[in-house]
């Protein structure tokens, strides 16, 4: 009788294991960046051509805050940027904002854009194709606090080629635009690294360091990306 019980237990053990192992691994597969590529690149490319963000730059933001759409916040409040403010969710407790839908989460995201002042002036100044100065100025706008974040977003675009999605200039555009840096040249942080040793190697200034990385102080910390 003790043998039976013993091996009912193991047997429910090694049933409930591969419950939550399946399950893990689903939902690994389901979250996964080309998966959200595919499944939101369509709206990223709307907000584009209507309000012109690049679609690199919406998909990639979505990406990052989101984890590919499997965080919590996204999950349970349909909010893929980040964005704070009430939300009525009984699932979580959280500061983040609520959306009925992921499609009024993107929506949000361009408002929040255009309505806050340092980041509105993107949208007169900058080109569906000028991604890298739109990271630049989101940053410096406040948006996110993490000095890493601009090296990380520009990170994903290149990986998946968003920029693939944004929209190119005018045949008479590319020739006012041949004279625009191309790449955006990122630098890691290395033990010893300080921002006007860096600056000096590099032909720039610290100012100009913390304006492309969105700092507000001279800190640095060991494998840090900073956008040069």
């Amino acid at each position: 009788m003790e043998g039976t019980s013993k091996s009912i237990r193991i047997a429910l053990c090694l049933t409930i294991g591969w419950i939550v192992g399946f399950a893990s691994h689903s939902m690994a597969q389901e979250y996964t960046a080309q998966r959200y590529i595919e499944q939101y690149k369509d709206a990223a490319v709307h907000y584009m051509e209507e309000y012109g963000c690049p679609a690199s730059i919406i998909l990639a933001i979505a990406m990052h805050e989101s984890a590919h759409g499997g965080s919590r916040v996204a999950r349970y409040l349909n909010n893929h940027f980040g964005i704070k403010g009430p939300n009525t969710s009984k699932e979580i407790r959280s500061a983040y904002k609520g959306y009925a839908s992921v499609e009024e989460s993107y929506a949000d995201f361009i408002e929040f854009l255009k309505r806050r002042k340092g980041s509105r002036e993107l949208f007169e100044r900058y080109q569906p194709h000028e991604y890298q100065k739109w990271v630049q100025g989101i940053a410096r706008s406040g948006y996110a606090h993490s000095p890493s974040w601009s090296a990380k977003v520009i990170g994903i675009i290149r990986e998946y080629n968003l920029d693939d999605l944004d929209s190119q200039p005018a045949a008479g555009e590319v020739a006012a635009s041949l004279d625009e840096p191309v790449e955006t040249e990122t630098y890691t942080v290395k033990q010893g690294d300080t921002l006007y040793d860096i600056a000096r190697k590099y032909g720039t200034t610290v100012k100009d360091l913390q304006r492309n990385n969105g700092l507000t102080h001279s800190r640095l910390h060991i494998g840090q990306q900073l956008i040069l």
